[in-house]
């Protein structure tokens, strides 16, 4: 291990999107006892009071047309099973189906939510899973959507916001928590965000940019900086967030696998990532890559969210739309 991160130069992120552990990785339990999946008799409750049981039934595309909830009220069901806010209610996990249910599906469209993907059925995820290193401790950073998330990701806080609504953040806020991207250059390293193309970038580039567009690049260039030995020493890579038009007339597909966009585009993806870092030995044998995803996008996921040391913001009521404050203080799916 000390040899590893002695020859460590360079971390590369991939955040995918909208899934969760047990819906990709669940499966996995089974073989690997050690992983924190799935024993295949987890349960929920639906909207008619009949339990649904985790089956190994997900499929590509199409059988989560009805986006799951997973703004803050809707991930607060999933995690309390609809226990009104306030002391002394206890995280359960028991609210997913009916959650899903809120989403236009039916009664029995929403048991689709406790579905997983068998391992075989990924076989990118699971090879690197299996072959690699899991985190079975990864929780999203908010019990709630992509923007704030991602801006965890990119600052360490959302600066108070448990939304989806685009937020400018002010010069106070910069002065007092740089992104990791200016820290990195301020301490005399290199770094760069990597977005798809210039039809598929993350709404939080625009609180990122700060006339420095030095960090920013394409995903083409990422493999351009691969192949040329220019990898920074940190990388953040995202993938294409929509079906557009390509080069040469073709099409697209999404590769970050938010519902109900096709998972196997974004295997694909991730094993074009690892194949472009691997493709030189010594980028290889000194590249630390992960791979994340900003959030569960209200999949079913067993594991009780933990609590966790508070930033300096608290939401406001009308924020979480839960009646209560957020005060930071826990993770999210």
């Amino acid at each position: 291990m000390s040899q590893g991160l002695d020859n460590l130069e360079h971390i590369v992120v991939l955040m995918m999107e909208n899934r969760s552990f047990d819906h990709m990785l669940g499966g996995l339990k089974k073989k690997f006892p050690k992983i924190n999946g799935l024993n295949g008799n987890e349960q929920n409750p639906d909207t008619d009071g009949n339990m649904v049981t985790v089956a190994p039934n997900a499929i590509y595309r199409g059988q989560l047309a009805h986006d799951p909830d997973h703004h803050f009220p809707g991930v607060d069901l999933q995690i309390y099973g609809g226990a009104p806010p306030g002391r002394g209610r206890v995280a359960n996990m028991q609210g997913f189906v009916k959650s899903y249910a809120t989403q236009g599906t039916g009664t029995q469209g929403s048991h689709a939510i406790m579905n997983y993907f068998p391992p075989e059925k990924l076989p990118i995820l699971t090879k690197l899973a299996t072959e690699y290193a899991v985190f079975n401790g990864w929780f999203s950073s908010i019990p709630g959507p992509t923007i704030c998330n991602r801006a965890f990701a990119h600052y360490g806080t959302s600066f108070g916001n448990v939304d989806m609504n685009l937020f400018y953040i002010t010069d106070s806020d910069r002065d007092k928590i740089a992104s990791i991207y200016d820290r990195m250059v301020k301490g005399g390293h290199s770094a760069k965000l990597y977005y798809y193309d210039q039809q598929s970038s993350t709404m939080e580039i625009v609180n990122l940019l700060k006339e420095q567009p030095e960090l920013f690049g394409t995903y083409e260039q990422f493999v351009s900086d691969c192949r040329s030995g220019n990898l920074p020493e940190y990388s953040f890579i995202e993938p294409n967030y929509n079906d557009h038009p390509g080069p040469g007339g073709g099409q697209l597909l999404a590769t970050d696998q938010h519902p109900d966009h096709h998972v196997m585009a974004g295997e694909k993806f991730i094993a074009g990532v690892y194949n472009e870092i691997r493709i030189k030995p010594d980028l290889w044998k000194s590249t630390a890559l992960l791979i994340v995803y900003d959030e569960h996008g209200g999949l079913y996921d067993h594991v009780v969210p933990p609590d966790c040391t508070p930033d300096d913001y608290t939401a406001s009521p009308a924020a979480t739309s839960t009646g209560v404050e957020f005060k930071f203080d826990r993770l999210g799916i």
